[in-house]
């Protein structure tokens, strides 16, 4: 080949890669900048360029995750197809799943819900229930939502993920619990009613000395928004532990808001020191619902029946007005931003075994109807809603499903400060990906779609709203392999159909 020529070529060949290296750089450069400043994907907004591999990744999963991944039944906490079909209740995208179900329905432990030939038809449906919580209460709170938020601090979630949390549950008409770090200015811009949360600690309800401020428990009472007050005796994945909210989330605004030292893991104490006996439980919540003129309830993890014979026998004693109005129940299979294994792993009753223990023993001391009771723990799509609802449950709370609601990916970072998302982290950088008017958007869609499929599932066992499920209507997979009533597995006391059992 002619020298010349051969010079010619190699120099087009060379323009050709310097060009092709510079296009890759503009396209590159493009990306970054349509990556950072679009608002859908956190991912991508957080790690430019290449965010979009877990987009990609997550697509070519579909095909080669049986040779190489997990099922999509596999993964814990949460697998694969739970979390999916949050994503999409959350975007409001269609739900429907072709071919048949991935789920074993042979498995110990499945539920199964008893279908009737003559499912109720939509215009036979009735609107969800409005319940009453607190009939003894100068300001008793009504709601119908059966679906609401669980207990995140300001602190343990950023501040994009609590302005996103609050402004969805407003949309949706769902209420927000606190968490115990106290009630911060972004709960309150957000317009959602609030349960504010009292930990061991009593961050943002306590006086210098760190004790019950009555003060302070009348200055949040007054806020329209605050509904009721929940007193945290224990929570499911660490009973018998206090909350722990590590020295690098413990910033000045943070600080301010709880009454404590900025920098400096924030450890609350195993119990409330005041409180050591059914009497003085039963004590501090008339206190607390006195000086508050709101209803007031208590979160616990049950390990045992022992307790609750005691507390419905001074209750008795004192008269129904002493009740708790609502009882929130974690099951030990509940969540948290940070835990000793031990605890999370071994302490505490599941929610399957402890909600019908404490339903029953209620409707035995004729308490169901005054003492609302809130299921909690690892409840995030409909069928658990509606399983905890067949055990008695009143109303359902989560935190895990709308923390995936405003794009959690499972990362298991809660307990650091570089959540991936945005949701659990301090770091300005991280949570820009966390755009609030899109999350708040998902958080109303993943509620409001909840409640309706909850309907669905009541529908097709035939009733016409889903508070009128009870044990009949669901079944469970023994070890056998054999499913069993749940009202044979779970013997429900003799007057448990008594009228206006939930009313």
């Amino acid at each position: 080949m002619d020298n010349n020529l051969l010079s010619s070529v190699t120099d087009l060949l060379t323009a050709a890669f310097v060009l092709g290296i510079l296009g890759g750089l503009v396209a590159i450069g493009v990306m970054f900048v349509v990556d950072v400043t679009q608002t859908t994907h956190a991912i991508r907004r957080n790690y430019p360029v290449i965010g979009r591999f877990r987009y990609l990744f997550e697509s070519l999963g579909e095909f080669f995750r049986q040779y190489f991944f997990a099922m999509d039944r596999e993964e814990l906490p949460f697998n694969r197809a739970q979390r999916s079909w949050v994503y999409r209740a959350a975007k409001n995208i269609d739900n429907t799943v072709p071919f048949g179900s991935t789920r074993s329905l042979a498995e110990s432990g499945t539920i199964l819900f008893v279908n009737t030939p003559f499912p109720t038809l939509d215009e036979e449906s009735l609107p969800l229930e409005t319940l009453t919580i607190g009939p003894y209460c100068d300001q008793p709170y009504r709601t119908a939502s059966i679906f609401n938020i669980s207990g995140m601090s300001f602190g343990a979630i950023s501040k994009p993920a609590v302005l996103a949390l609050s402004n969805g549950a407003r949309m949706a008409g769902c209420w927000m619990n606190t968490g115990e770090g106290g009630l911060s200015p972004y709960h309150l811009e957000g317009g959602a009613d609030i349960v504010l949360q009292i930990g061991t600690a009593k961050y943002g309800v306590r006086d210098g000395s760190g004790q019950l401020s009555d003060d302070r428990l009348r200055e949040l009472a007054a806020l329209p928004q605050v509904r009721m007050f929940e007193l945290k005796l224990s929570q499911g994945a660490k009973p018998g532990k206090g909350g722990i909210l590590p020295a690098a989330k413990v910033t000045e605004e943070i600080a301010r808001i709880r009454g404590i030292s900025a920098g400096v893991d924030s450890i609350s104490p195993n119990r409330h020191p005041e409180i050591n006996s059914v009497a003085e439980l039963l004590d501090s919540i008339d206190h607390i619902r006195t000086v508050t003129g709101k209803p007031t309830g208590f979160k616990l993890v049950i390990g045992s029946s022992d307790f609750l014979e005691d507390f419905c026998d001074e209750i008795h004693r004192r008269g129904i007005e002493s009740a708790p109005d609502f009882i929130t129940l974690d099951g030990g299979d509940g969540g948290t931003g940070a835990s000793p294994q031990s605890l999370i792993d071994y302490v505490g009753l599941p929610l399957r075994e402890s909600l019908p223990m404490l339903s029953n023993k209620l409707i035995e001391r004729d308490l169901k109807r005054r003492i609302r009771i809130i299921a909690s723990g690892k409840l995030i799509d409909p069928a658990a809603v509606a399983y905890a609802i067949c055990l008695g449950a009143d109303f359902v709370v989560s935190a895990r499903g709308f923390m995936f609601a405003i794009g959690c990916i499972q990362a298991l970072q809660c307990n650091k400060n570089t959540c991936p998302t945005g949701i659990t982290t301090h770091n300005l950088r991280l949570q820009k990906g966390l755009v609030v008017s899109d999350k708040a958007e998902r958080v109303k869609n993943y509620c409001n779609n909840i409640n309706w499929e909850v309907g669905v599932i009541a529908h097709s066992c035939g009733v016409d709203e889903p508070r009128r499920l009870r044990r009949h209507h669901a079944r469970i997979v023994s070890s056998e392999g054999r499913s069993i009533p749940l009202n044979e597995l779970f013997p429900e006391p003799a007057n448990a159909h008594a009228p206006n059992e939930r009313s």
